[in-house]
């Protein structure tokens, strides 16, 4: 059998390590906030949690609607299980808030990562393309393709994020 790193080469399995080092000592340095706001997110997301609720709720709705006549009834009007109900909503959707505000750091973060390597890959192509121009020219060998004119120039990215921005204003995206 195969394993599924062997078919990669050295360096993006080297790649894959460090970003899995990179994790998980992300994970270790977060603070203890964010910590008890991810397990705490993780279990309420859970088949567990619903089951859990369901057994509880189900069992003070039985009770006091008096199906199950061995317990007294202690929440015939069910307010006190509908405030129950909403303070748990309050601090389960503060959690996930919690959460959500920490991934969208995290994702932040591997599109900034993201953009800078595209940069640097355009940057070094436009490099190479020179060198294979200059090659191609020493060599006698035609390159007059006109989409190989465009690969001479660095993109400059804040004209494509201005031009980005200008795009989604004509179309009333903002």
């Amino acid at each position: 059998m195969i394993e599924p790193r062997q078919g990669m080469g050295a360096t993006l399995r080297q790649n894959i390590e460090d970003l899995t080092a990179r994790q998980r000592e992300d994970a270790l340095r977060a603070p203890l906030s964010d910590k008890v706001a991810d397990r705490i997110t993780r279990f309420t997301g859970s088949m567990t949690f619903v089951v859990l609720h369901l057994v509880l709720f189900g069992l003070w709705i039985s009770i006091n609607l008096g199906v199950l006549p061995v317990v007294p009834r202690f929440d015939p009007t069910f307010v006190a299980l509908a405030m129950v109900a909403s303070v748990e909503a309050i601090f389960l959707s503060t959690f996930v808030l919690i959460s959500q505000n920490r991934m969208a750091a995290v994702a932040d973060r591997r599109a900034d990562l993201d953009l800078h390597v595209s940069l640097l890959t355009e940057h070094e192509l436009t490099k190479l393309a020179g060198l294979v121009e200059r090659i191609a020219t020493k060599l006698d060998v035609s390159a007059d393709d006109p989409g190989f004119a465009e690969i001479h120039a660095d993109v400059e990215p804040v004209q494509v994020l201005d031009a980005l921005d200008e795009s989604r204003k004509e179309k009333g995206i903002d």
